[in-house]
């Protein structure tokens, strides 16, 4: 996986500490942790940094939620040097409890930490259970729980988790104003082989264009007249540019797919920067083929199924030899 990897996996990850994160729990749902040494680290650039100077064999940061969107110094970490691939993702339903020192109540609570996400998702709660607490940004979920346990605040927003690493008590549960929410995590190492294609992957791509009409519209459709699926885009500033931006994409399928790689060349050819973040397996559940006699399965558009690149490889082959059509 890199260089400094033991067959099999990675000997060492970095993850967002300290421990009993959310981001913990994702990282120990992944294979590539079994065996491994699990860093806790204090915010997620300094996993990227941890992982571009060796310190560790790979990092597990979030990179997006269902209710918040991306997580901004992710983005920006991704597109700096030297350059990182995504290897792997994990989605966890997160959970969020209000905890604090065995013995208090939530009527005492004055003063309420969490990391910046896990205060927007449990928002409408806090206002409408503790109108006049004060809210308090901590660098992880985990570290507002190691705050409320110092008592440098009375309650902390946080995962169950955190409540039995720090000696806390639940003083209210499931107090998210989205039950649903879903976390998407990633797993980050140094350039090498990419993971086998499994069929159901994810291609995770950084672009820049020149400020001129229709180029992000042409960026897009070498994606799209190849029928590949774009799930997501992302704008984020260039940060010592005005009106300069990167734009994240994650695309569905492999850069060892056929029409994923004739893309990947097209964007190549078209963009000013094109930053490869990683082609890996998708961890969201594949859609279930249709039973028989129900429908047809969903194929991508005219001409961009892999017989379809398999043919007209084979066509220009015979053009350029002159033999015709």
């Amino acid at each position: 996986m890199t260089s400094g990897s033991r067959a099999g996996g990675p000997r060492t990850i970095g993850f967002l500490g300290p421990h009993a994160t959310f981001t913990e729990q994702a990282l120990r749902s992944l294979p590539e942790s079994e065996g491994a040494d699990l860093v806790p680290l204090p915010g997620a650039p300094a996993v990227l940094a941890a992982v571009r100077d060796g310190s560790v064999d790979a990092g597990c940061v979030p990179i997006e939620n269902t209710v918040e969107g991306a997580v901004p110094p992710v983005l920006d970490g991704l597109v700096e040097a030297p350059p990182l691939v995504i290897v792997r993702e994990a989605r966890i339903a997160v959970r969020f409890c209000l905890l604090g020192l065995p013995g208090s109540t939530p009527s005492g609570v004055r003063t309420v930490a969490s990391h910046g996400h896990g205060i927007a998702q449990t928002r409408g709660w806090l206002a409408g259970h503790l109108p006049d607490a004060e809210i308090r940004v901590s660098s992880s979920t985990a570290e507002a729980a190691a705050q409320a346990a110092r008592g440098e605040v009375d309650a902390a927003v946080a995962a169950p988790l955190a409540a039995t690493q720090h000696g806390l008590q639940v003083l209210a549960d499931d107090i998210a104003d989205n039950p649903g929410a879903v976390t998407r995590f990633v797993l980050l190492t140094r350039p090498g082989r990419l993971p086998a294609p499994t069929g159901w992957d994810r291609t995770t791509l950084a672009v820049t264009t020149t400020n001129r009409p229709g180029t992000l519209l042409g960026l897009l459709t070498e994606l799209a007249v190849r029928g590949i699926d774009l799930s997501r885009i992302e704008s984020r500033p260039f940060k010592d540019r005005h009106a300069e931006y990167w734009f994240h994409l994650d695309c569905s399928g492999h850069a060892a797919d056929p029409a994923m790689g004739e893309a990947l060349a097209a964007l190549f050819r078209r963009s000013d920067r094109l930053r490869f973040l990683g082609s890996y397996p998708r961890s969201d559940p594949a859609p279930a083929a249709p039973a028989a006699g129900t429908g047809s399965p969903v194929v991508p558009p005219g001409g961009a199924g892999a017989d379809d690149h398999a043919a007209s490889q084979r066509w220009l082959a015979a053009i350029r030899e002159g033999a015709g059509t």
